[in-house]
C-alpha cells in the first residue's frame, strides 16, 4: 500500500528510573521502594515476584495487575500507541515486560487462561525474547 510504514511503529524506550534502581541497589526492602515510587512497574513486578516466591497466588496477581497498569501508563506517557516493539535490550523497559510476565504467571497459578493467552500475545508482540530472557534470568535476583 502506498504510504503504508513497513517497518511498523518505533520501538518504545521508556525512561530510566533512578530511584528505584538507586533503592534497591541499597538494598532496601520492596515494600519500602513500592511505597515511596508506586508508578515503578519494576517496583510492583519485583513485588508480585515475591508474593509468587512465598506461593501467595492471590497477592502476587494482585501486585502484578497494578505493575501492569503503571506499566500501560508509563508506555502511553513514552507515545506507544497500544502496539509496537518495547525492546528488553532497552533496560528501563524491563519493568513493564516483568510486570506483563509476572501477570502472566499469575493468571496461570489462578487459572485465569484468557488472560496468559493474551498476555503471551503482548509479550510476544513487544519483544519475541522477552519471555526467555525473564525466565533466564530468574525474578527476584534478576532485575537486569
Amino acid at each position: 500500500m502506498i504510504g503504508e510504514n513497513l517497518l511498523g511503529p518505533e520501538p518504545t524506550r521508556l525512561p530510566a528510573e533512578p530511584h528505584v534502581s538507586d533503592a534497591l541497589d541499597r538494598g532496601e526492602p520492596i515494600e519500602s521502594v513500592v511505597r515511596a515510587n508506586p508508578d515503578s512497574p519494576l517496583a510492583w513486578a519485583l513485588l508480585a515476584d515475591g508474593a509468587h516466591a512465598d506461593g501467595h497466588e492471590i497477592e502476587s496477581y494482585a501486585f502484578a495487575r497494578v505493575g501492569y497498569h503503571r506499566g500501560l501508563d508509563a508506555l502511553r506517557r513514552a507515545g506507544w500507541r497500544g502496539a509496537g516493539p518495547v525492546p528488553w535490550s532497552h533496560e528501563p523497559n524491563r519493568g513493564v515486560l516483568r510486570a506483563l510476565f509476572a501477570l502472566r504467571r499469575a493468571a496461570g497459578a489462578i487459572g485465569e487462561t484468557n488472560e496468559v493467552e493474551r498476555l503471551t500475545e503482548f509479550l510476544n508482540g513487544a519483544d519475541a525474547t522477552a519471555i526467555a530472557q525473564i525466565e533466564a534470568s530468574g525474578t527476584l535476583e534478576g532485575r537486569g
